[in-house]
Formats: C-alpha cells, structure tokens, sequence
C-alpha cells in the first residue's frame, strides 16, 4: 500500500511539473551563430561584483537559487543602441543564496561545481557572446561546458555618460541542451527518481553593470 501510495504521488507531481512548465517563459535556443561585425562608438567594461548570471532551478518539491559571477567582459554600443558584448563566467564564484546553514550551502555549491553538474574542474567559465541585437531581443552564444547554444530573449538596456546596465527578463533553458543531466527524467526515468527528479527547466536572469572604458 506504501508503495502505491507513493507511486501515485510521483505521478501527480510529475503531472503538476508538467503542467507548470507551459506558464514558463522559455528563451529561443538554436544551434550556435556567428557573431554579426558591428562599428561600435563606445565601449564598456563590466563590474566583475556587480554583474552575473542569477538562477533558479526546482526539483518537484523545492529547489534552490544562486548567482555566478562575470570574471571579465565588454558591451558595445552605437548611441543608445547595444550592438555587441561578450562575458565570461567564473564558476568558481557560483554561491547559493537561499539556504542560511554555512554547512549545507557549502555542500550544495560544491556539488553544482562538480561533475553532476558544472564540471568546474574541466570547465571552468561559462560564457555569452552577443551575436544580434533586434529592439529588445538579445541574441547570443551561451557556452557551458564547451557547449554552445544560441539564446534570445528580452532585455533592458540603460546608459549614462559613464554607466551602462543591462538586465534580462528571467527566461527558462533546458539544462540538458549543455549535457547537465544530473536527475533528468531523460537521463533515469522519472519513475526511477520519485521526488528526487531535477526539472530540466533552470530560470536565469543575466544582470550587467559596466563602466565606460
């Protein structure tokens, strides 16, 4: 009865990650392109404190969030326009930031870092490379663990005279696009897993300040 019981339970909760995962707003990913040849007027240098990838990613019950800095990187501009940048990510820097004991968000963060997940041994920055700019959709190269896809998706642009930020709207991909399979339901079957399965859909949010070079 046990085991009936909790094999029901799997299913509705499968079923409710199902039905979730239509209300998400999942970026345009494609095959990697190449980056367009731009004349920029301005250049400017990201704040390595201050800019980062923020993430969230959810198993069926609970989950947890963090941010990975940028360890260097540029934006280009024409007038008020973005018309080109890259960035990379150090994954050194990858922390969580929802769990308050010292001791499990050591764990976790050393876990994410290793083969499961990240790789950071072998694969030690993530990147982003812009290679369009249409309105407010940012195109772009997103590259970890030596995968390369291109994403799309909205963002604010804001400069001053000196200053310049960038911020997306948080937008989904499927983790597995960049082979982290950890818990998949496509790597072990989500029957297999129980409540143990990690959504493939992780949220991020791309958080930009710079200064002009």
């Amino acid at each position: 009865m046990k085991k009936q019981v909790l094999n029901i339970f799997t299913v509705l909760a499968i079923g409710l990650a199902v039905v979730s995962c239509k209300n998400e707003k999942g970026a345009e990913t494609t095959d990697a392109k190449e980056v367009e040849v731009v004349v920029a007027e301005a250049t400017y240098r990201a704040v390595a404190a201050e800019s980062m990838i923020m993430w969230k990613a959810n198993k069926l019950v609970g989950g947890h969030e963090g941010t990975i800095n940028v360890s260097n990187g540029v934006a280009k501009m024409k007038g008020d326009a973005l018309v080109g940048g890259n960035f990379i990510f150090d994954i050194a820097t990858l922390k969580n930031t929802d769990m308050e004991q010292a001791g499990g968000r050591a764990k976790l963060e050393g876990h994410l870092k290793g083969v499961d997940f990240f790789d950071a041994e072998k694969f030690p920055n993530a990147a982003f490379e812009i290679t369009s700019v249409e309105g407010n959709k940012v195109s772009g190269n997103l590259m970890m663990k030596g995968i390369k896809k291109n994403v799309t998706f909205d963002a604010v642009v804001t400069t001053t005279e000196n200053k310049m930020t960038i911020t997306s709207e948080a937008f989904m991909i499927d983790r597995t696009e960049w082979n982290i399979m950890f818990h998949s339901g496509k790597s072990t079957t989500a029957a297999e897993l129980g409540d143990k399965l990690i959504k493939d859909n992780v949220e991020i949010k791309i958080s930009i300040n710079a200064v002009k070079a």
